[in-house]
């Protein structure tokens, strides 16, 4: 018996030192990476108030901006943040897809809005992650990459209206804004779009107020306006002693992107500590979790008010109707994205004029 435990334990020994060798294993088994470097070391252009180092150096072959996905620097947290997040939707969807009384409802309209919401979702998490992992290449790489998260920002933001118009929105609301709702929306997720790139184009570091007043201010309205249905429904809700599962999932939602938007507006807590927060811990990554936890906790409530608002859905719109909400989507993904192209043209002709 003795002897039985000993051997055990001398294979769990050996097993312990393999899992510590894990991470070596890895890092041997990757091509070597190209050490970050100080904010000196990189164009003004790339530097982050506060953020004092854990840069990826400019000018290297994509395979290594890739693969710094599993490097420690200081945007390898926004990455993960929304890469996590992303796969979360996707399996909470397809596990929500899979239930036994769904097959019959992807034939119908009525899954429209929450195939177009959950596709804006992924877009905009991608979009994000696509930025802060690649943006570090070029500077044209850096407007690029920026330019296209800013036209997936207003493709969520619209996807979540139509979700909101659709499933959630309570009946006093619904009568009083159904007509302008979604046009207003899509004019002001545009607005953003086009607020964030032209002050990503036009003003250079150190920024000045007024590039965050381009970016903050057309999205806020775009929130305001977007996140209507379910505040008033919440609202009523709560008044009333609320008991509606999904109005508390509604209500995490708008609790959690207001923490979201005062880190994004705010670099802190960097500012107090400059240099301590460079890889872990700064503004803009916590920004990051708190907008996945917000997008997770709209899902949830979405998807409630999917399963238990059919009737409402039914009463309220025509296959007509959603059908031409839904083509709008893919419209305002069209604009947005000539916006940023428009945008890009002009960026990539002030380089190769400074260049040359």
């Amino acid at each position: 018996m003795t002897t039985a435990i000993l051997e055990r334990l001398s294979t769990l020994s050996v097993s312990g030192q393999q899992l510590r060798r894990l991470p070596k294993i890895l890092e041997d088994g990757l091509p070597k990476m190209p050490c970050t470097v100080p904010e000196s070391d990189v164009p003004q252009l790339f530097r982050e108030p506060y953020i004092r180092s854990g840069y990826r150096p400019t000018g290297h072959e994509w395979r290594y901006y890739f693969l710094s996905l599993f490097q420690k620097h200081n945007e390898v947290v926004n990455v993960w943040t929304h890469l996590l997040a992303a796969l979360a939707v996707l399996l909470r969807f397809w596990a929500f897809a899979e239930a036994d009384a769904l097959p019959v409802a992807w034939a119908s309209p009525h899954a429209l809005p929450l195939l177009l919401y959950v596709l804006s979702s992924i877009t905009y998490l991608t979009c994000s992650l696509l930025a802060h992992l690649l943006q570090s290449k070029s500077e044209l790489s850096h407007y690029t990459f920026y330019f296209a998260d800013y036209v997936g920002v207003c493709v969520y933001q619209y996807g979540s209206a139509l979700a909101h118009f659709f499933y959630s929105a309570d009946q006093a609301w619904y009568e009083r804004f159904w007509l302008f709702f979604l046009p207003a929306a899509a004019f002001c997720g545009w607005l953003s779009c086009a607020g964030c790139c032209y002050a990503k184009y036009r003003y250079r570091r150190p920024y000045p107020v007024m590039r965050k007043i381009c970016q903050v201010v057309p999205a806020g309205l775009a929130f305001v306006l977007d996140i209507s249905p379910v505040a008033h429904r919440v609202a009523l809700c709560h008044l009333a002693g609320c008991q509606e599962q999904a109005a508390w999932y509604h209500t995490l939602q708008i609790v959690f992107f207001l923490v979201s938007a005062y880190f994004f507006s705010c670099p802190v807590p960097e500012k107090y500590f400059p240099g301590s927060c460079d890889i872990v811990g700064h503004g803009h990554q916590i920004f990051h979790a708190f907008l996945s936890i917000c997008t997770l906790s709209q899902l949830e409530a979405i998807l409630l008010d999917f399963q238990g608002r059919q009737e409402i859905f039914l009463q309220r719109h025509s296959p007509l109707s959603i059908y031409t909400a839904c083509l709008s989507f893919f419209f305002l993904t069209a604009c947005s994205g000539a916006t940023a192209a428009f945008l890009r043209h002009k960026v990539k002709a002030r380089l190769t004029k400074k260049d040359s």
